[in-house]
């Protein structure tokens, strides 16, 4: 594995969290979407972000690895910008599918990156409900690559999700 991390320093208390570019860099975030996608076993995914510049490459990469992730054929709902209730409330109109929220935060002089993974029902990813297996999968190299072009997923931008949301609060 090119670049390792720290998996159980990295990926725990029910997310996957750590010092930008000390303990966590962009190429988790592909090994950590990809692991999610089959582990969830699911072809529909909704994620969203912040809106800081780091935050960016790794939704990229987020996005790539889960569109990769073996014969999945995934289906990633780009929600764009939002917060968790947001969101939570996107990934059951879109049908009760899993999701993801990546952020970035600064403290003092160091940026901590957070990617937390959620289930169908709404419920943050734990060791007991999969979060356990992915940081396995890592840790062990078994992080799922694409069988070939035609398993391969696709980005559906859904930032009107949310905006459509907002516009009926």
């Amino acid at each position: 594995m090119l670049n390792p991390i720290n998996a159980e320093a990295v990926i725990r208390d029910g997310q996957v969290s750590g010092v930008f570019p000390d303990e966590i860099h962009e190429g988790v975030a592909w090994w950590v979407a990809s692991c999610f996608v089959v582990v969830s076993q699911t072809h529909s995914l909704a994620v969203a972000r912040d809106d800081h510049p780091i935050t960016a490459e790794f939704f990229r990469r987020f996005c790539r690895g889960a569109v990769n992730a073996q014969h999945w054929a995934c289906a990633v709902h780009d929600l764009g910008l939002a917060e968790e209730r947001q969101l939570l409330r996107a990934m059951h109109e879109l049908g009760a599918v899993p999701g993801a929220l990546l952020a970035t935060a600064e403290h003092e002089e160091q940026r901590s990156v957070t990617i937390r993974l959620y289930g169908s029902d709404g419920r943050r990813f734990s060791d007991s409900t999969g979060l356990g297996v992915i940081r396995e999968m890592i840790a062990n190299d078994h992080v799922p690559i694409p069988v070939n072009n035609g398993a391969k997923g696709h980005v559906e931008e859904r930032h009107y999700v949310i905006a459509r949301m907002e516009a009926t609060k």
